[in-house]
């Protein structure tokens, strides 16, 4: 018999051990920072159990910000500056992995595989691109190998890419996740996640994988953060001190509302190429409201984000006794709670600590859970979503 060469005997040991530990990445097109789980596993799929054992989100500098913001969401970049980025960013989450751990007493022998997102620069469903002799596309930088070698520690990168070459549109892949963690027969639950997009899954209480809905609804933080930037020199509208100085104007709200977005059919995904200032710029021309003050602009994007979830939710999910756990940046944002609540009063509306599952660690946590399953799940057909496992495999070595 052959023997297996050491990287692949190397990952045949990995997923046969019991218990396993974990670290999941996730970069978002908010550009926050690089959040970073810490995960402890045991089993997969359904049988799946998850400690998060460390987190914390390393905010990135801005000329970072800056270099990623030449070519993100752009339809015409710099090549040069995409190739070059794409082993930058590996290189230097690697660095940022490596620190962590350092600070955390944990040393990368411990840790027996890295999931890393990669970060988004252009998400290209055919919805969006309409160019009718080409697939759905996605792209993410920041490469898998760079990251295996200069942290020694096996990763798994690159999840999109499968979920479109088996029909899907790359996005959301919270839904995964979401089913193996969130489920609860008995209860309607809705895992609600406000990141630059928002996104939601429907988990029905009676069970019926096949009713199980997960789809991004319109804009999260992104408009409300593009407008911060612009208008205010913030990164974001902290503890929604803008929103709550300004008025919601209906009339661009009206416009806002109208988007062509909205009356697509679910699931369907999105993103800042489609939801920009832009956007804005053209739905104020529309509706007379350019002469609008910024914080009335922030307060009505703020509303806006709000006014498609609960709009969303309202027309398309049933059950009663309605639970919403709420994930990401935007869970944290009072103002787009406080009119979900307003909007959608029947419904409990708490955060996904409720669940044992950190608000904002949620995400990098679920990359981590896709890592598991790529070393030891099986696929799972959930609605009409592929029914793959999603990653590809970087060695140290």
């Amino acid at each position: 018999m052959i023997p297996l060469n050491q990287n692949l005997q190397h990952l045949f040991n990995i997923a046969q051990k019991p218990s396993k530990i974990g670290i999941g990445l996730m970069s978002g097109t908010s550009l926050d920072g690089l959040d970073i789980a810490l995960c402890q596993f045991t089993g997969h799929g359904l049988n799946t159990r998850f400690e998060l054992v460390e987190f914390t989100t390393v905010t990135y500098p801005d000329d970072f910000k800056q270099k990623v913001q030449q070519v993100f969401a752009k339809r015409n970049a710099d090549l040069e500056k995409v190739t070059l980025l794409n082993a930058y960013i590996g290189t230097y989450h690697a660095e940022l992995i490596l620190q962590t751990l350092g600070q955390w007493g944990i040393y990368t022998k411990d840790v027996d595989f890295i999931a890393s997102h990669g970060q988004t620069i252009y998400h290209a469903p055919q919805r969006l691109h309409q160019h009718k002799n080409y697939p759905n596309a996605t792209l993410q930088i920041g490469d898998g190998d760079h990251i295996a070698v200069k942290t020694g520690i096996l990763t798994i990168s690159d999840f999109r890419q499968k979920h479109i070459a088996a029909g899907g549109e790359g996005a959301p892949l919270a839904l995964y996740g979401d089913v193996l963690l969130g489920n609860k027969t008995g209860e309607n639950r809705v895992l609600l996640n406000i990141g630059g997009i928002a996104n939601l899954t429907w988990l029905p209480g009676d069970g019926d994988f096949n009713r199980v809905l997960c789809t991004d609804i319109g804009p999260g933080n992104t408009l409300i953060d593009a407008a911060c930037r612009k208008y205010f020199d913030k990164p974001y509208d902290e503890d929604s001190a803008i929103a709550f100085s300004g008025k919601i104007n209906e009339d661009l709200l009206a416009a806002f509302l109208a988007h062509p977005f909205f009356k697509e059919k679910a699931p369907k995904t999105t993103g800042p190429e489609l939801f920009n200032l832009d956007m804005v710029a053209e739905a104020q021309q529309q509706s007379g409201t350019g002469q609008i003050s910024k914080e009335d602009l922030v307060c009505t994007l703020s509303a806006f984000t709000a006014a498609t979830i609960a709009g969303f939710i309202n027309e398309n999910l049933s059950g009663d006794d309605l639970k919403i756990f709420t994930s990401g940046g935007g869970a944290r944002n009072p103002f787009v709670i406080g009119e979900l609540k307003k909007l959608l009063p029947e419904a409990l509306i708490e955060d996904s600590s409720s669940l044992g599952i950190n608000p904002d660690a949620k995400e990098a946590i679920l990359f981590a859970l896709l890592g598991n399953e790529a070393l030891c799940g099986e696929p799972i057909r959930i609605g009409t979503n592929p029914e793959v496992l999603m990653g590809k495999f970087c060695f140290p070595v």
